[in-house]
């Protein structure tokens, strides 16, 4: 999960400031992953009111972010809207060392950047070649082994290289909400041990090329199908779900208006996620995989792909011991829970109903062998 920081940017100045021009590099701690990420700020000019920057984090990734920052009495705010963060700090007294708070995170961190040479400065990534895409209009995969997951597993996920496909720790259940855009409860009549075995899959497709989100979701299908031997109907019941609407003052997000190279959902961390290039419809499917308990449905009525990050307390984690390394925010600068959040941050609501979506009722689903 990605926890970027800002690039390609403009800065805003109030009134006459410091020399920022020049090359500034340090590192931050994300604290929700305790890894040290070295950054890159890169100003090409500070004079005039505008002044422009790229800013990298490159052990992430070799992608650039805008950002806006504004000089007023000798304060430094910065806003990385591309990663939902912001930084406040102040020149150091030798005018090549900038410190102050980072918050976008699940705390505050301290974030310092020192200007340094050219010779000096960490090499930016070069970007990956691009992939080629896969062209079979109905895919399948050529060859997938399955097996039991080891018990102390830690990570989860799903990763696609090229035509290779590896799938850790999932569920029986967390294939089908992935393959067939749903949410868990809207699976009816699945054994127990659809929500407890967890499966390791390493898979490569029948075909070359790497294939896109829908290509994944047709081999997992027929994968579903062939080796679980599942076989369900469709129909329409009532179940509790989350409706999204806009909320009372209009929603506070843009749309994406020109093309964005980090397209895709990037989560930070438990309660940080950014969304680049992306439709309400995507936000819903994000909102019900990862951070709440039942199906939610788009009522916005909001079209078109949209840049916007969210951040908000994970229910796990609001009574959880405080962590004596993070700093104390204010109680105005507390991060709100997913309801409040979404509201605050977006204009948008989220409200708990009833309603006839659609469910898929299980007739059949076996164990697959392992081989």
């Amino acid at each position: 999960m990605l926890a970027v920081f800002p690039a390609s940017g403009s800065f805003a100045q109030n009134v006459p400031g410091p020399k920022l021009a020049g090359i500034w590099q340090g590192t931050v701690r994300n604290p929700d992953t305790t890894a040290d990420l070295r950054t890159v700020l890169k100003i090409a000019s500070s004079e005039g009111d505008l002044i422009k920057g790229n800013f990298y984090s490159i052990d992430q990734t070799y992608l650039v972010f805008p950002a806006t920052l504004t000089v007023k009495n000798a304060v430094i705010r910065m806003s990385i809207p591309g990663i939902g963060a912001t930084w406040e700090g102040k020149l150091g007294t030798d005018g090549d060392t900038m410190t102050g708070t980072l918050k976008g995170f699940s705390v505050p961190v301290i974030w310092t950047m020192k200007r340094v040479s050219a010779d000096q400065a960490w090499a930016i990534p070069p970007p990956p070649a691009p992939a080629r895409p896969m062209t079979a209009a109905d895919p399948v995969f050529e060859v997938a082994a399955i097996k039991l997951s080891q018990p102390d597993a830690k990570g989860r996920g799903l990763r696609v290289q090229g035509g290779k496909v590896s799938i850790l720790n999932l569920t029986l259940s967390d294939l089908m909400t992935f393959a067939y855009d749903i949410h868990a409860h809207q699976i009816i009549g699945a054994p127990a041990w659809s929500t407890t075995e967890r499966y390791d899959i390493t898979a490569k497709a029948d075909g070359e090329g790497q294939p896109d989100t829908e290509q994944l979701k047709t081999m997992l299908r027929k994968l579903l199908a062939e080796r679980f031997q599942l076989a369900f109907q469709r129909e329409q019941r009532e179940l509790p779900v989350y409706v999204l609407s806009v909320a009372k003052g209009g929603a506070k997000i843009s749309r994406n208006a020109t093309k964005n190279e980090t397209k895709g959902v990037i989560f930070r961390g438990p309660g940080s996620v950014l969304l680049n290039n992306e439709t309400m419809d995507e936000f819903c499917k994000m909102l019900q995989t990862a951070a709440l308990d039942r199906p939610v449905v788009n009522q916005t009525g909001l079209s078109g792909t949209y840049d916007f990050s969210l951040v908000w307390t994970p229910e796990q984690l609001v009574n959880a011991a405080p962590n004596p390394n993070a700093l104390t925010p204010d109680k105005a600068d507390a991060t709100p829970d997913i309801y409040a959040a979404t509201q605050q941050q977006l204009g948008l609501k989220i409200d708990a109903t009833k309603l006839r979506i659609e469910v898929l009722v299980v007739d059949k689903v076996e164990k697959p062998s392992e081989n």
